[in-house]
């Protein structure tokens, strides 16, 4: 039986073996000629990075200043931004890797992105729950907010887990103060809670709860007066919704897992980390961020730190305080365009002149055979 065969007649094996060398020097040349490409939003992103670099930098020196010795164990980068395992005012369980993970200037950066994404611009109100669990991923999102020039109104937890701003002398009431003197920030917390169980610190001692009133008091905040959870809910959305004026808002940013805020332990993995545009499926938790997210309003939660450091291109568990910049949040590598397009149009210029107008034929002669009766036959 006649075999068909897909090339033309007259093409030799070595014009095949021509072509194979042109496309994988071609593919070789696009995947290693790579370009960095600038992502969106760069200048905002670098000055919300370096303010919150710049706000690292005092907190650290206060610190020292207040003879709060750094545990460079716990935090090998020396940030002074990671508290202890345990203290009076300690309010649950932590994890250390995920602490050490916020000790990055470029989540500033990651909250640019995220706003802009939610379609929030200048000049626009958003409401903001902070955790003292987390005071360096406080600390870039309230440089990103400076750095956009929005209106934040925000509601933080002064009692923080393990490894957070739990040590007494320096809370996050005092790191917010700092930062608030030092005019690297315009604005305050509109009210502070114990934090922890029910928003009301159930399970810490007498002193660990007077050591934490003191610590909103002497910054001249004002405390929230919590009875149960639902009492923490209403007063939180109360003040979003008082302190607006009307003003429409715009988005809600949390920030770690404070109990009204994200609703309970359950309620903080029915948001995916970063933006969320709708209610998660399944939703039947009562929260701050189920409250916003039911109006149709963007959430930004950050949890889940490790997958936020892949998903931007930061470094997991920095071993010393990462260089503003760093990370594809920035700018990252792509194909040359020009260089692939360049690729395919001389495959197809170079198979056109090689299998249809007989290149091929002229430059490689095929060899010749005689077939029974001596006449020369046409090798394919």
């Amino acid at each position: 039986m006649k075999k068909v065969y897909w090339r033309p007649q007259r093409t030799s094996a070595r014009v095949l073996v021509v072509l194979a060398l042109a496309s994988a020097i071609g593919l070789i040349s696009v995947e290693t000629f790579l370009i960095r490409e600038v992502q969106p939003y760069y200048n905002e992103k670098m000055a919300a990075a370096r303010l919150a670099r710049q706000a690292f930098r005092l907190l650290k020196r206060e610190r020292l200043k207040r003879g709060i010795y750094l545990d460079t164990e716990a935090d090998p980068a020396q940030s002074g931004l990671i508290g202890q395992l345990i203290s009076p005012v300690t309010t649950n369980t932590g994890h250390l890797p995920a602490k050490r993970a916020t000790i990055n200037p470029n989540f500033a950066a990651v909250m640019v992105h995220l706003l802009k994404r939610a379609g929030v611009g200048q000049g626009d109100v958003v409401a903001v729950g902070l955790s003292g669990s987390f005071p360096a991923l406080n600390t870039t999102v309230v440089a990103a907010l400076q750095t956009l020039k929005l209106k934040p109104l925000i509601v933080s937890s002064a009692g923080a887990s393990q490894w957070g701003a739990n040590i007494p002398a320096f809370m996050w009431p005092d790191m917010e103060t700092l930062l608030h003197q030092n005019r690297l920030i315009s604005f305050r917390s509109l009210s502070v809670s114990l934090g922890g169980i029910d928003d009301r610190a159930l399970g810490l001692s007498r002193e660990g709860k007077r050591l934490i009133e003191q610590a909103i008091l002497r910054n001249g905040l004002t405390p929230m007066e919590v009875k149960s959870y639902m009492d923490g809910l209403m007063q939180r959305v109360g003040l979003y919704r008082d302190h607006s004026e009307g003003t429409e808002i715009k988005a809600y940013i949390n920030v770690g897992g404070g109990t009204t805020s994200v609703g309970t332990h359950v309620g903080k993995h029915l948001f995916k980390p970063g933006l969320n545009r709708r209610m998660p499926r399944g939703a039947n938790i009562d929260s701050v961020m189920m409250r916003f997210a039911s109006k149709g309003l963007p959430v930004i939660h950050l949890t889940q730190i490790a997958l936020l450091c892949q998903r931007y291109g930061l470094q997991a568990q920095p071993l010393r305080m990462p260089p503003v910049g760093e990370g594809k949040i920035f700018s990252h590598e792509v194909y040359n365009r020009y260089l692939a397009g360049g690729v395919l149009a001389g495959l197809v210029v170079l198979m056109f002149a090689f299998l249809r107008m007989d290149w091929g034929y002229r430059l490689f002669p095929a060899r010749k055979k005689e077939d029974d009766r001596g006449r020369p036959e046409q090798m394919v």
